[in-house]
């Protein structure tokens, strides 16, 4: 058994609506995500001391990579609410919400229990400046309160995608981004708290995110008439050890994707200041392609997952088919566009002459970039609403392995082999999950 393409799904209006109205507003809500970056150095960069900045980037920096690698709540809350949605379960809607918060609270609990230690540990580990590592602290230990926050906003925007609904996951991330940056200008420029101003305003930010998207759930709850929650969360034990299972592979899968990234950005310093800059100015550009491409890879987390629930294959056809056409259609469009515009966009991020030039050298490498990682964003996006996280863990592990070893054969090349490896690694990614669901479609298994 294949996925045929049935060329008339190409122009099928009603699947081209149903795509868009899930990926465009996840796509635009991404927008405001470096629109608060640029405000956030804006607004603290124009205080008297560098070391305001540095220990605001310091501190941040802790605080994104703990709650990114908790990002599994979101993913596994995705697939496992579109299946129940799919399949029409009431029960397993709601109990996947309330598993869903316990969790999340969970871990925001023992975060806050222990995030006092881990700061005292990690910032005598950094060669930053006393200075610097002081605000660093002060940022980590005040924006460590928006833990239950943020985290249930994993739970939160996970439980509306997979209930189809991309419009309430939209303004809950401009809500938070807007408020964040609105409070930064008051706090920080109008009464003068500094760091602890930048803060703070994350924190409230969040929580204001959370009321929006909880009052988004209570809304869905009523209409649905779905179960007590105080009755849910005496089933919450139930089928838990699927949830937690899933949870574990998405997370051992988003740690190997942090090591990679982390290596690339480290590896790349060892080679010089002009190079780690040119590497930052390219990789602005990846995170361009993953702000095009989550979004589509959302719509089909929910699609896909709507469809296993439903026991659909028509339906789970024509998610995948479409959902490729655009991804395909997007990331064409994108290596085109830094083909032909490439070296002008980087003179936009940085007129230091010998950082443009050595981006230039490595242009070629971002034009390929997009129709590379375009099968890692759309297949993960698969995988994720067919909640198959061991293979997504699985796929990788290779994938990661494929990395270090590739590099490790051609480091002679210097930057060459860090962005070779980093190729071979987004290839390797989408390669994998293809082989997996071939292999699982032919053989009938994947809708089970």
């Amino acid at each position: 058994m294949s996925v045929t393409v049935n060329a008339s799904l190409l122009f099928d209006r009603s699947l081209h609506s149903r795509i868009l109205a899930l990926a465009l507003p996840m796509v635009l809500s991404n927008i405001t995500v470096p629109l608060l970056g640029l405000v956030d150095a804006a607004v603290i960069g124009h205080l008297e001391h560098a070391w305001y900045l540095g220990g605001v980037a310091l501190g941040s920096t802790m605080i994104s990579v703990t709650f990114w690698l908790l990002g599994f709540l979101r993913m596994s809350t995705t697939g496992l609410t579109a299946q129940a949605a799919g399949a029409k379960d009431k029960h397993a809607l709601g109990l996947t919400f309330v598993q869903g918060s316990a969790m999340a609270l969970l871990f925001a609990l023992i975060f806050l229990l222990l995030h006092q230690v881990v700061a005292q540990q990690v910032f005598a580990l950094s060669d930053a400046s006393d200075d610097v590592k002081f605000y660093g602290e002060q940022y980590f230990t005040i924006r460590a309160w928006s833990a239950p926050a943020a985290l249930m906003n994993f739970v939160l925007l996970g439980w509306l995608l997979g209930n189809q609904d991309a419009k309430a996951p939209m303004w809950m991330v401009i809500i938070t981004n807007v408020m964040n940056i609105v409070l930064d200008v008051v706090f920080v420029l109008g009464l003068g708290w500094k760091v602890e101003g930048a803060a703070l305003a994350s924190v409230i930010a969040d929580y204001s995110g959370m009321s929006f998207g909880l009052w988004c759930v209570f809304r869905i709850w009523l209409a649905e008439n779905l179960p007590n929650p105080k009755i849910l969360a005496k089933d919450i034990a139930n089928n838990i050890g699927r949830f937690v299972r899933l949870n574990r592979d998405i997370f051992l899968r988003s740690l190997c994707l942090q090591v990679t990234l982390s290596f690339m950005t480290f590896q790349g310093a060892s080679y010089g200041d002009n190079v780690v800059a040119a590497n930052a100015v390219l990789m602005s550009f990846l995170m361009i392609i993953s702000y095009g491409m989550d979004g589509f890879a959302y719509a089909m987390e929910a699609m896909v997952g709507k469809a296993i629930g439903g026991k659909s294959r028509d339906e789970l056809k024509e998610s995948i088919i479409g959902t490729f056409f655009w991804g395909t259609l997007i990331c064409s469009v994108l290596s085109a566009v830094f083909l032909l515009c490439g070296e002008s966009l980087i003179g936009l991020i940085t007129n230091i002459e010998q950082v443009r030039s050595v981006a230039y050298q490595y242009l070629p490498w971002l034009v390929a970039m997009p129709l590379i990682s375009l099968w890692a964003f759309l297949f993960d996006g698969l995988f994720i609403g067919a909640t198959k996280g061991k293979d997504m863990r699985n796929s990788m592990f290779v994938a990661t392995s494929s990395f270090f070893f590739t590099f490790w054969l051609v480091s002679d090349l210097g930057n060459h082999a860090l962005w070779l490896s980093m190729s071979l690694f987004m290839g390797m990614r989408g390669i994998g999950l293809a082989v997996l669901f071939t292999r699982q479609w032919r053989r009938g298994q994947f809708l089970t």
